[in-house]
């Protein structure tokens, strides 16, 4: 059994949760959390995260914990989701630079601010439901 190991990012910045808002053309939009996969090349989980946030979002964030894994069985591969928290420093649209933004059928592929409150959160509906349920019941202490 092959295993994929992927990263996300739940971020704050300014008080606010940042997710990135999906979806393809003729399909729902949908809001996730921002990152992929582990590469070869990535010296570790929280490389492979730094790596991701550059090029979705064109940010720079501060120290990453893990907060939660979750594991996906599949047939073929089981890919385990690694969950960080860290704080936006900085966020430049013009630094993004993944290979999905040169797909012409990318459609939405934007950041997103949202308060940092359960009912914003669950508003949003974000995926996976296991990582919407941790943030429904925790999001609010992340800013105090």
């Amino acid at each position: 059994m092959k295993v994929r190991h992927n990263v996300r990012a739940v971020l704050l910045d300014g008080g606010q949760l940042v997710f990135l808002r999906r979806g393809w053309p003729g399909g729902a939009l949908y809001y996730t959390t921002v990152g992929g996969g582990v590469e070869a090349d990535d010296a570790d989980l929280e490389a492979a995260l730094r790596r991701e946030v550059t090029e979705e979002i064109g940010a720079t964030i501060g120290p990453a914990t893990e907060f939660l894994t979750l594991t996906e069985p599949g047939e073929k591969v089981t890919v385990v989701q690694h969950y960080f928290r860290a704080d936006v420093l900085d966020m430049d649209p013009d630094r993004r630079s993944g290979p999905e933004l040169d797909d012409p059928d990318i459609g939405e592929f934007s950041p997103v601010r949202v308060a940092l409150d359960a009912s914003a959160v669950e508003s949003l509906e974000p995926q996976p439901p296991e990582l919407a349920d941790y943030l429904g019941e925790r999001a609010e202490n992340w800013g105090a």
